[in-house]
């Protein structure tokens, strides 16, 4: 494949365009080579977005009904719709989570997805199941099981056994686009044995674990109550935090804990628009330094809207930020999969770079060089420019369609196993389960 005609832009970070053919003979960028050629006159070429932490097993609850007394703060739209939808799902569920995030992960220019998954009554095998799902479409992705003493020790134990059984799959090769991590929900839902035996399974394969960290004061709450520390300090205690750990949210993280994280070289996904919808706080993302990916927690995979929503909210509070900053959170989450692929040039399209890459439909209307792309990138480009997507040196989206999946029929399917996944929430009451040391005090969320 050769394709002519378009700007390229082959690096985010330091932002790099060219205007020259890229070459892909094999699965890979290079400098030459190639039969097929695609005309991108006129066209955009930019390295495959990365969704550094998302929960597929979200896409069905779209519009999801919802008829018991408001939530008040963060834990109790935990009790009262996550902890019901995840305990709702079974493998048809999972499978078709995974295909519709993946449709529209694809149709928005993201080619990798770090996912956390949770689905108590269904665990054993969930991970190949997104793995499949995925691949079938041409994603590539990084999973876990979100490890949590919440529903149990037999299920703490099946969910570590099930990050183990996957990363020893994924190892040995069997699964091409999915690479692994070590799931665990948050300190506040994990007793000290189940802490130690997540960090221990990460140590022993090899791998990093993949954590929500002070997302909300009650995490940081308990884990002062219960450990007499906070929820980073406990972490490093138990030998769960280094530099293959990927930390979710670290809205609360104090100024120790962040020397801690610096320190260890940990990174962290920050999910903007799920804080700002969780009413959780801002997240210190100026002080979390180099080291912050970009995530949705669920809504969606789109990161030219992430994006676009993190740098707005970070320029409220400081004005010195400009729009690279934006571009320099999307290359750390692509530094992200290239550790867990072993592929040190993922997330550019320069020669011996896997062939991940999206080609966007953008008529500029301003001069579009190195020292502009961030500001189009903010303030011009969106989803809605990508034409076509390339995993692997393969087409997987071509002129705003799925190559290898009728993206109607993933719809309807989806559509109909949300039906029947909100059917099963109507018997689900909410989850009993609380942070140990204490209720936490209401927040000033609202609830339309």
């Amino acid at each position: 494949m050769i394709l002519s005609g378009a700007h390229v832009v082959t690096s985010l970070s330091p932002v790099r365009v060219v205007r020259e053919d890229v070459h892909v003979p094999d699965g890979r960028v290079a400098e030459e080579g190639g039969r097929e050629r695609r005309d991108c006159s006129g066209c955009l070429v930019v390295p495959g977005n990365v969704c550094a932490h998302t929960h597929l097993y979200s896409a069905l609850a779209r519009g999801m009904p919802y008829s018991l007394d408001p939530p008040r703060n963060f834990v109790e739209i935990l009790q009262r719709v996550w902890w019901r939808l995840d305990r709702a799902l079974d493998e048809e569920g999972v499978r078709a989570s995974a295909l519709v995030g993946g449709m529209e992960a694809l149709l928005s220019g993201t080619t990798t997805l770090v996912d956390h998954h949770a689905s108590p009554n269904a665990i054993d095998g969930s991970l190949d199941v997104i793995a499949d799902a995925l691949g079938t479409l041409g994603v590539r992705s990084v999973l876990c099981y979100e490890t949590s003493d919440r529903d149990g020790p037999e299920r703490a134990q099946a969910g570590i056994d099930e990050n183990v059984r996957f990363a020893e799959r994924a190892g040995r090769g069997d699964t091409p686009l999915a690479r692994a991590l070590v799931g665990a929900h948050a300190s506040f839902t994990l007793s000290d044995e189940t802490l130690t035996a997540c960090a221990e399974a990460a140590q022993r394969l090899g791998i990093g674990i993949h954590v929500h960290a002070a997302e909300d004061e009650a995490d940081e709450r308990d884990a002062l109550a219960l450990h007499g520390m906070r929820v980073a300090s406990r972490l490093a205690k138990a030998g769960a935090l280094d530099e293959r750990t990927l930390l979710a949210h670290g809205v609360h993280l104090d100024e120790e804990e962040i020397a801690l994280v610096h320190e260890a070289r940990a990174s962290i996904a920050h999910n903007a628009r799920s804080n700002m919808s969780n009413s959780i706080g801002r997240a210190p993302v100026s002080a979390l330094g180099a080291h912050v990916a970009l995530g949705t927690d669920g809504i969606g995979s789109d990161m030219f809207e992430e994006s676009r929503t993190a740098f707005f909210r970070l320029r409220e509070d400081d004005l010195d930020a400009g729009p690279g900053w934006a571009l320099d959170r999307l290359a750390e989450g692509a530094r992200l999969a290239a550790r867990a692929f072993g592929e040190p040039q993922l997330g550019q399209v320069v020669p011996g770079a896997p062939a991940d890459l999206v080609v966007l439909d953008y008529a500029s209307p301003a001069p579009l060089h190195e020292g502009s792309f961030a500001g189009h990138w903010i303030f011009g480009l969106s989803s809605r420019h990508v034409r076509d997507v390339m995993v692997g040196g393969e087409w997987v989206v071509l002129d705003r369609r799925l190559t290898r999946a009728d993206q109607q029929e993933l719809a309807g399917a989806a559509r109909a196993e949300a039906e029947r996944l909100w059917r099963r929430l109507d018997e689900i009451e909410a989850h009993e389960f609380e942070p140990k040391g204490g209720r936490p005090w209401p927040s000033p969320l609202r609830v339309a």
